[in-house]
């Protein structure tokens, strides 16, 4: 399978010619054919998404990148759009963007490929009581060819309540599509649970169960060790074998709905174990930015004496996108 670059030009032509199967005719740039639809801009009415099933032919003035499935030439001249063995038709344009991608897939630099998200949330209270509450979160994944990593952040600063911080990394390499190893890292404050601080140092497999069309659905599995360190002194270690998921959805192209739930199973101590589950909301508001109502419930069955078993960080705010 191998590119060749066609230089398909005419005379007398003044800009890229359709030919529809129905006969019609329609007459601008062609931006970009893959195997589904066509992209062609016209000055009468902006970008048009032309089924392929519904071409018959095109021809036009640039140069024209085209991806078979064997070593055969295809013929200068108008294209065929139903030759079965023509895959993907690029412009110039489309042809070197797509080779910047490639090489920033295969090789990129440190600052390339990041994506992600910011949160910011504010509450303010006024009366027989005075709070202001911060609420800020980060979710920054950077994904290549063979591996990819993801980082975490999650913070509530209140002027007169419990302050709490709950972060992360996890690191994975690729095997194949399906499946990949990990390693990853974890940390939380919570003054509600006087945990000054938890580390969670962890590492697996996991398999991509379902991927596309707006759908990334992951189960992992593996092994930890919980370091507790609490403000009443208590130093306490565990070894924990951990199992998850983690599921995003869009849909309407407005809605992402999302959710990772993680169980770790103490090995230290038998029949003491925690629960990590998150859940969140995002609408699109503009591109690149968002309304989102998130949920982090960490659920702990061996508290201190004295505190709960089960707490619940409840956020609400603009989210920004962000992508390089």
């Amino acid at each position: 399978m191998r590119f060749l670059t066609i230089a398909l030009s005419s005379l007398l032509a003044l800009a890229d010619e359709v030919t529809m199967k129905n006969g019609d005719r329609l007459s601008g740039t062609v931006l970009r054919v893959d195997a589904q639809v066509m992209t062609l801009k016209t000055d009468y009415a902006g970008e048009l998404k032309l089924k392929r099933e519904s071409i018959l032919t095109f021809q036009t003035e640039q140069p024209v990148h085209v991806l078979s499935k064997d070593d055969r030439s295809v013929s200068l001249g108008v294209i065929d759009v139903k030759k079965p063995d023509v895959l993907v038709f690029r412009t110039e344009a489309e042809q070197d963007k797509y080779l910047r991608d490639l090489r920033r897939a295969k090789n990129p630099g440190l600052t390339e490929l990041w994506k992600g998200d910011l949160d910011f949330g504010y509450a303010q209270a006024r009366g027989n009581t005075e709070t202001g509450t911060l609420t800020a979160g980060l979710r920054a994944s950077r994904t290549t060819d063979f591996h990819s990593l993801q980082l975490n952040y999650t913070s509530l600063y209140s002027t007169n309540a419990a302050n709490t911080i709950r972060g992360g990394g996890k690191y994975d390499v690729k095997f194949n599509p399906k499946y990949y190893a990990f390693l990853s890292g974890d940390f939380e404050i919570d003054e509600r649970q006087n945990l000054d601080l938890r580390l969670v140092p962890g590492g697996g497999l996991g398999h991509n169960f379902l991927r596309g069309n707006g759908t990334n659905w992951t189960f992992f599995g593996g092994a930890s060790l919980n370091r507790e360190y609490f403000s009443t002194g208590l130093r306490r270690n565990a070894g924990e074998v951990l199992a998850g998921n983690d599921l995003t959805h869009k849909f309407a192209e407005i809605f992402t709905p999302s959710q990772k739930t993680v169980f770790y199973n103490n090995v230290s101590e038998s029949g003491n174990y925690r629960l990590n589950a998150d859940v969140a909301l995002a609408a699109a508001l503009r591109r690149w930015l968002s309304w989102q109502v998130s949920t982090s419930n960490r659920y702990l069955s061996n508290p201190l004496p004295g505190r709960v078993t089960n707490d619940l960080l409840v956020t609400t705010g603009v989210r920004v996108t962000f992508a390089r």
